[in-house]
């Protein structure tokens, strides 16, 4: 009988590590953003934005997740070469918009 490790399977998708953390606790606060994820909401389904972005962060020295569905976020991270990864940089709310500056 064959045993799961002889397979050689590779996962293709990292997980990320960390506790969720509320956008609201880094707002205005120096962060790292190590990665990204970008996936179909599970809360906003039938809303215009129905997308959702993962954010794998470093906030005082421990690595967190953020979820959310800011779209000015998402329009910017997606500009984003992943060879520029990681960046610092700080989560602003203008205007009830998050952008990052």
């Amino acid at each position: 009988m064959n045993k799961f490790s002889q397979f050689n399977i590779k996962i293709k998708s990292k997980g990320f590590v960390g506790e969720k953390i509320k956008i609201s606790k880094v707002i205005d606060h120096e962060i790292i953003i190590y990665d990204f994820k970008l996936g179909d909401s599970k809360i906003f389904k039938d809303k215009e934005n129905n997308k959702c972005l993962q954010l794998q962060i470093l906030f005082n020295n421990e690595k967190r997740i953020i979820f959310t569905s800011a779209k000015g976020l998402i329009e910017v991270i997606n500009q984003i070469s992943k060879d520029d990864f990681p960046f610092t940089t700080t989560i602003v709310k203008e205007n009830d918009r998050f952008m990052f500056t």
